[in-house]
């Protein structure tokens, strides 16, 4: 997805995501459309579809009568949520490998290869939106519709903390290398290897959590809040 065919509503998504994960704008702030509006030069539409977005992945709430805020969401809460998904991935990729169809396995090889093309270029944010496609495609494989769904679900709450994990240093270039384990399992229909591949790339752990906690924690130097 080139940024030039991003929607309005997708780039100021973009912007406050970035923006919130990054410190700036603090937990509890208070987010005007009105103001937004003026400050993106944007209607009052795309302000409402990327405010959606937002709370949908549990960066913003919105409170009747009140308003729209930044919400506050605790690194234990993070881990959590990365270690169950880890599981619901771990077990996509499992049925993936037994049930993939030929017509299936070619556009996972062909969202391999947008990742690759961006992972080249160096775009950080279009192998994010590639990377998205490529997760989709296994999900779609794995012909459990409960799952997927699942999977997709706490996906959308964890994709903004996917996007910043991928600022850290080699990351693109590690994780481009972790898809193409998970094509090969996947390809060759080893289900156990594919499983385990799969929960690998996902499970932030070792030195890349480290990495991670210290780029969520780095708010205008102060500490992340614990509750959820």
């Amino acid at each position: 997805m080139p940024g030039s065919k991003r929607s309005n509503a997708q780039r100021l998504k973009d912007s406050l995501e970035d923006d919130i994960i990054n410190g700036r704008r603090s937990p509890g702030e208070r987010l005007d459309p009105e103001t937004l509006g003026a400050e993106f030069n944007v209607s009052r539409t795309p302000v409402r579809e990327a405010i959606q977005q937002l709370v949908a992945s549990g960066l913003v709430t919105v409170s009747p009568k009140k308003g729209t805020f930044v919400a506050r969401v605790g690194i234990d809460q993070l881990i959590e949520m990365f270690e169950v998904m880890a599981e619901l991935e771990g077990m996509c990729g499992r049925l993936a490998a037994r049930r993939i169809t030929d017509q299936e396995l070619s556009a996972l090889r062909e969202a391999h290869q947008r990742c690759e093309a961006a992972a080249l270029a160096g775009d950080t944010d279009e192998y994010y939106y590639e990377n998205e496609g490529f997760h989709d495609c296994i999900y779609t494989a794995s012909h459990n519709t409960f799952l997927a769904s699942e999977a997709r679900q706490l996906k959308q709450r964890l994709k903004p903390y996917r996007r910043l994990q991928l600022q850290v240093r080699q990351r693109v270039h590690n994780s481009l290398s972790e898809h193409q384990a998970i094509f090969d399992a996947i390809e060759c229909g080893d289900a156990v290897r594919a499983q385990q591949a799969l929960s690998y790339h996902v499970l932030i752990q070792g030195e890349r959590f480290s990495d991670f906690v210290s780029s969520v924690r780095r708010m205008e130097g102060a500490p992340v809040s614990q509750t959820g």
